[in-house]
């Protein structure tokens, strides 16, 4: 399964950051990354995190000089430092972002090289805040937190849970260098001129499904799919990063799991688990993505009683044709109970020829009654199942457009784009289904 989403990091200038949290200790595993994505890498140190990872090793990984206090001022530039890195960064990483370093941020103050920049700045910054738990909940630390999620271009990434360094099990762990990756790359996806910070779907809740189900055949043998799930997480963790309240309802994966960091998550296996979470959830939600690869059949009830065990190799043959039935369309029924101005976005895994596939794809928008269905062909190399792109028709109300064969994080955007655009002309109660 390929996964990489880094492409969109190829040639951008990115400022790392480092304040003085035991975390800074992970920032090597990230300028790494970035590196080997393409990206165009500078390092600076406040004088707390270079005690705790060494200016030389983040030079080395960036191949460039990592800058420190003493370079704020000198004398032999003909600019201050701070803000021929402030105009040179197209995204500045906060990895990690301290508590000092926050409360400086939030007062303004320019009390250090990393505060200046931090000033001088106009692009945007993605923020990921670390410490120990108790100073996390701290009232003071919660203000300030808030302060600068109101600066504009700021994408906060939230502490996460874990064992601390210092011993405690909590709040306060700094996001996974991938997701940190990840969330740079989407930045860089809504666009080619630059990185996009702004948070269009905050206040907005989505309900995500993703990758396949599974269906026993006895205790040894299953039904599943080829889906990976990457296309629904992605597309979770790009509404996450605009602001949105996302839970992901999900089958086995096969994706890193930190891209499953600060998502609302239900892990499920069979179609009926997935049912019946999503419909526990939906009340609640402005908008549904069902892109999990559900299964097509199922044991019935008469049957499972003879599934209890494994069926011998000579009775396989009837079992595969005895006691089967068709799983309940999750979509359709999805679409039929949704509460007055919920949108809906479904998918179709298709084959065939680009004009069949629209015409098919029309008649199961109208049938199943979603607002968008993505008619997404599964039979063409280098997209679709196990790849990192993807592409199609996306289907509206009365409208078609083709979304040429992209990554998926970018593929991910411009389906939330497509929502929102949908969002200012959805009428206030729904469609009913088979309309």
């Amino acid at each position: 399964m390929r996964t990489d989403v880094s492409t969109a990091l190829k040639g951008r200038r990115l400022l790392v950051a480092v304040s003085g949290s035991i975390a800074a200790v992970k920032t090597p595993l990230l300028v790494s990354a970035l590196v080997k994505a393409g990206a165009e890498v500078r390092c600076l140190v406040t004088p707390s995190a270079a005690k705790l990872v060494s200016p030389l090793a983040l030079a080395s990984l960036s191949r460039h000089r990592c800058y420190t206090e003493d370079d704020g001022w000198d004398s032999s530039c003909s600019r201050p430092l701070h803000i021929e890195l402030a105009e040179w960064a197209e995204l500045v990483l906060l990895a990690p972002l301290s508590a000092t370093s926050l409360s400086r941020w939030s007062q303004g103050s320019a009390d250090g090289l990393l505060a200046s920049v931090l000033l001088a700045c106009e692009c945007p910054v993605l923020a990921a805040i670390a410490m120990n738990t108790a100073m996390w909940s701290h009232p003071a630390v919660q203000r300030n937190w808030q302060v600068v999620q109101t600066f504009p271009g700021v994408v906060p990434l939230m502490p996460q849970p874990g064992l601390l360094a210092c011993d405690r099990l909590g709040d306060g762990r700094m996001a996974d260098p991938m997701l940190i990756e990840l969330a740079a790359s989407s930045l860089f996806s809504r666009g080619d001129a630059g990185p996009v910070a702004n948070r269009d779907w905050s206040g907005r809740r989505l309900l995500v499904s993703a990758g396949p189900t599974v269906e026993p055949i006895d205790q040894a043998r299953l039904i599943t799919n080829r889906s990976s799930g990457a296309m629904g997480v992605l597309l979770a963790q790009a509404a996450r990063l605009r602001g949105a309240e996302v839970v992901l309802v999900h089958g086995p994966l096969q994706v890193p799991e930190p891209w499953l960091e600060s998502l609302h998550c239900h892990s499920v296996s069979s179609a009926a688990e997935m049912q019946a979470v999503l419909e526990q959830e939906q009340a609640g939600m402005d908008a549904i993505a069902m892109v999990a690869a559900v299964a097509d059949l199922r044991r019935d009830a008469t049957a499972n009683g003879s599934a209890g065990g494994k069926v011998s190799k000579a009775n396989l043959a009837v079992q595969l044709t005895d006691g089967w039935e068709l799983v309940p369309d999750l979509l359709q029924g999805l679409a039929e109970q949704r509460p007055a101005g919920q949108l809906i976005l479904g998918f179709a895994a298709l084959t065939g020829d680009d004009k069949a596939l629209r015409r098919l794809g029309e008649e199961k928008r109208l049938r199943k009654g979603c607002d968008l269905l993505l008619v997404n062909p599964i039979d063409r190399p280098g997209q679709g199942f196990g790849q990192a792109r993807n592409g199609g028709w996306l289907l509206g109300d009365g409208w078609s457009k083709e979304l040429p064969v992209t990554g998926k994080l970018q593929l991910a955007h411009q389906l939330l784009d497509a929502l929102l655009a949908v969002r200012q002309q959805v009428p206030s109660s729904p469609a009913p289904a088979g309309r």
